[in-house]
């Protein structure tokens, strides 16, 4: 490995010698400056991977030096070293990017710790991230085939998910394998699960059952609604758990989290059934019962999910809730930065919906668009496209707008997705719908153990458009694909994000409630 070369910028570097000789003997090249010019003289001609740099020099002072080095090479740590510790030196140093600093007298060991963190902690960290999850791999195992609970299920999803963000940071690709062989046996297990489960769910036949959409307004947004803050709930269309992740820590700049959960969404896991439901209240089925005005089915022409904000209106009636609220659906740009302008009108209701399409939107473009396909290869970057779009949409000003107010802030979704790849043959008719993750239709012709059928779809509550319609639900990674023209079909979406059927990803969603700090 290439030896780590130093430059140590210092108007007494005669007094430095043993810093100097102590790093030497632990393997490090030192130049040394005693003047910001040599200094930037010698960045001319060499290359540093970090300089050391004291702050009081006589002509350019440390703070001028740090500016122009700065100007020259962003990206180059500069360890700050001062005799003082003045609130407004430290302010400036900070100010400029340094990558650490240091008071006078400094030894050795402590320049050692900061070359270790600025430039080994990469190493450092993903070495001990590969250690840790090599130890809890077989206690996930272990978990994994245990006969779990829907609780308990939450919690192997959060490990999980919290695993692949520290791996993800890190080197070791081998280890990154490992996890994702984990992750698909424990979808592989969740399926099951699902499969085991779900109808008893639905049916109320169980105390032992998750929040689910069709009871998510009811049991825990509600219950935000009975102090005298006005509620906003912002559900971010298809925002997986792990994208959740990755804006945490952009939210916690304005806000502390009062409440971090898991619900899951019914099936099919799409806007049509899963949203229609968190909005109504009600399984489809019992919309369509109910409300046959607000529900299209499968084979019908129109948008299926036009009436959210009236399916939101009846719940309120249904329960009793006579409050001022609001229904928004985000659905561009433009419109994003027209509610950005309306937001303080809202402060009036007692409970604000705003729906913003971005991240489904996403999904469907990569599948659809090769530019996109590229930009999000994979997971790590499905999750920073994610961010991205985040940081410079409209939306992170309605959030900045909401941190500065005394509101209960709710992020949701109706349900995620999962980077598909594994192909399963089914045979339908013409009127079968095109989802990749769940097929609904007459005559359906599959494997049935490859898939999760419910053969009478009233049993899970789901429309019958024709008396032998039936439904089948890919698991794990899998995706339909007909048999005709079979491999275009399958080199086309192999690798890229779906939903509707079962998977970790695709059920267990996020429900956020964050306060302002």
């Amino acid at each position: 490995m290439e030896k780590i070369t130093i430059l140590w910028v210092d108007d007494e570097i005669d007094l430095l010698k043993p810093h100097l000789l102590f790093l030497e003997e632990k393997g490090y090249t030192v130049h040394t400056a005693n003047n910001g010019h040599d200094a930037l003289e010698l960045l001319e001609n060499h290359h540093f991977d970090i300089i050391f740099l004291d702050e009081q020099m006589p002509g350019m002072s440390g703070i001028e030096t740090l500016e122009r080095i700065k100007n020259r090479t962003t990206n180059l740590p500069v360890v700050m070293i001062t005799k003082t510790e003045e609130e407004s030196i430290m302010e400036e140093a900070i100010g400029s990017n340094i990558a650490d600093y240091l008071i006078k007298p400094v030894n050795p060991n402590q320049i050692l710790l900061s070359l270790k963190k600025n430039l080994e902690n990469r190493k450092i960290v993903s070495e001990k991230t590969s250690f840790q999850y090599q130890q809890e791999f077989r206690t996930i195992g272990m978990e994994i085939s245990n006969r779990l609970n829907h609780q308990q299920w939450t919690e192997i999803y959060r490990k999980i998910i919290g695993w692949e963000l520290k791996l993800e940071q890190s080197q070791d690709e081998g280890m990154n394998q490992v996890l994702q062989m984990q992750k698909t046996e424990a979808n592989q297990v969740f399926s099951r699960f699902i499969e085991r489960n779900y109808l008893d769910w639905i049916h109320a036949r169980t105390d032992d059952r998750p929040v689910q959409s069709h009871t998510l307004i009811k049991d825990w947004i509600f219950p935000l609604l009975q102090d005298n803050r006005p509620t906003f709930v912002i559900l971010i269309d298809n925002l997986r758990f792990d994208q959740w992740k990755m804006l945490q820590p952009d939210l916690e700049e304005g806000f502390r989290i009062e409440r971090e959960d898991i619900y899951f969404s019914i099936l099919p896991t799409t806007t049509q059934y899963a949203r229609n439901s968190l909005f109504g209240g009600l399984l489809p089925t019992e919309i369509e019962k109910k409300y046959p005005k607000y529900w299209v089915n499968e084979d019908e022409e129109g948008t299926k999910n036009n009436y959210e904000g009236e399916l939101l209106g009846e719940l309120l009636k249904r329960y009793g809730r006579d409050i001022k609220y609001s229904y928004y659906k985000v659905l561009n740009m433009s419109y994003g930065r027209k509610l950005v302008e309306l937001m303080p009108n809202l402060m009036v209701n007692k409970l604000n919906f705003i729906v913003y399409n971005f991240v489904d939107m996403l999904s469907h473009a990569r599948t659809e668009m090769e530019i996109i396909r590229e930009l999000a290869s994979d997971e790590g970057a499905y999750r920073s496209l994610t961010l991205s779009w985040f940081r410079h949409s409209p939306l992170l000003e309605i959030i900045r707008f909401l941190a500065e107010k005394e509101v209960n802030l709710v992020i949701t979704t109706d349900h995620g997705s999962i980077r598909v790849s594994n192909p399963v043959k089914i045979l339908g008719d013409r009127n079968t719908n095109t989802n990749l993750r769940y097929k609904t239709g007459k005559a359906l012709k599959y494997e049935r153990n490859e898939v999760f059928e419910v053969r009478n779809p009233a049993d899970a509550f789901l429309p019958k458009v024709n008396v032998s319609s039936t439904f089948a639900f890919c698991r794990n990674n899998d995706f339909f694909a007909y048999p005709n023209n079979y491999n275009h079909y399958v080199n086309y979406y192999k690798d890229t994000f779906q939903h509707g059927g079962i998977s970790m990803e695709e059920v267990m969603v996020p429900f956020v409630v964050l306060r302002r700090k």
